[in-house]
């Protein structure tokens, strides 16, 4: 039987769907209380993806099924391409804003849904219920935008929100520890301004490369990106033959975004492994450890928070005053996770970290 393109893009496009998605469209209201962001300690909320719940998989297929399709053939070929591109790419490459009417909700099981949550729970995230649980990417036209006539609905210029656990389990408490002179007094050569971060990526107790300066509002820290612009990883080089610090410098990947935006600074996990994130500015002001918190693939976190960073530099602990302060460092680990849950008590001991640093000027 004859297909048309667009008819063979609509085809691709659903292979490519998100597996387990036909659970969850058939989950019964009860079965959510077992889903995504089900947290350690206290029934907090977390950033881990959930289970899907059972029953009615064949029905919630079909249901599912039917309407993808019906929300794809209304697309132009165009359209299609780009987002098929972004979805078989998970989002490595740089495609377009796929803008849709924004008055547009679906209907599936009980529930209605915008058409950027839709395309996400059909392409990214199966248990994705509202739109308050995700954030868009500052590369899409409708970042920043309160009520636009157009939405985009491109499934990778959106991430999943990092909820953090509260009250928060002995998970990873760490001590906090302090910056290295020699990395401290980066900010304060005179005359470099324009930064307003630096980024230090280590192996171990070794830092690889040189102190890479950051004026852009965004940043790539990759290792293998396709279109990468930014901080390669991959290009540095490395004296470090530990086989498993190379296994975890290949799962790098697409790596991290690092992004600057009004209320603080982003990090947006887009490897397909964990990362793991220290900062001061995460945790109770009051706590004297800080927690070291995990990240799943395609989620964001809020890892850094100026005003929250300004209050805390003048605590009323004289003896904590003596020492320098590391409110304006946060520390990222890739794949390996370091405190008291791990067998690595402290991130020097990590195959694979970065240090940022962020200009308090």
């Amino acid at each position: 039987m004859f297909r048309t393109k667009r008819s063979l893009l609509v085809r691709r496009l659903w292979r490519s769907r998100a597996p387990g998605g036909e659970e969850e469209a058939g989950e019964p209201g009860g079965a959510a209380e077992g889903r995504a962001h089900a947290g350690g300690g206290g029934g907090g909320r977390g950033c881990c993806p959930g289970k899907a719940g059972r029953g009615g998989r064949g029905a919630a297929e079909a249901e599912l099924k039917a309407l993808t399709h019906a929300v794809l053939k209304r697309l132009k070929e165009r359209q299609l391409e780009g987002l098929l591109h972004a979805v078989e790419s998970r989002g490595g490459a740089r495609t377009p804003c796929l803008l849709l009417p924004a008055k547009g909700d679906s209907r599936l099981g009980q529930h209605w849904y915008p058409l950027p949550v839709l395309l996400c729970k059909v392409f990214r995230w199966p248990d994705l219920r509202h739109c308050s649980e995700v954030k868009r990417l500052c590369c899409c036209e409708s970042y920043g935008k309160a009520h636009p006539e157009l939405v985009c609905c491109n499934p990778h210029h959106l991430s999943r929100l990092c909820e953090l656990e509260s009250p928060p389990p002995p998970y990873s408490r760490y001590p906090m520890d302090f910056l290295k002179p020699t990395d401290s007094q980066v900010l304060q050569e005179p005359g470099d301004r324009s930064h307003w971060c630096v980024v230090a990526y280590w192996e171990e107790k070794t830092r690889v490369g040189r102190l890479y300066s950051v004026q852009e509002p965004s940043l790539d820290i990759f290792y293998d990106l396709p279109q990468g612009n930014g901080f390669c990883l991959g290009q540095l080089n490395s004296d470090n033959k530990s086989q498993l610090v190379q296994k975890v410098r290949s799962k790098i990947g697409y790596g991290i975004q690092l992004t600057k935006e009004v209320d603080g600074v982003w990090v947006y996990n887009r490897s397909s492994y964990p990362i793991f994130i220290k900062s001061a500015t995460l945790d109770n002001p009051d706590s004297r450890t800080l927690l070291v918190h995990k990240v799943f693939p395609g989620f964001s976190i809020k890892a850094f928070d100026y005003e929250k960073a300004y209050s805390l530099q003048r605590p009323n602990d004289h003896e904590f005053m003596q020492q320098p302060w590391t409110g304006f460092t946060v520390q990222i680990s890739f794949v390996k996770g370091w405190g008291q849950c791990y067998t690595r008590q402290f991130i020097s001991s990590c195959p694979c970290w970065l240090e940022v640093i962020f200009n308090n000027r």
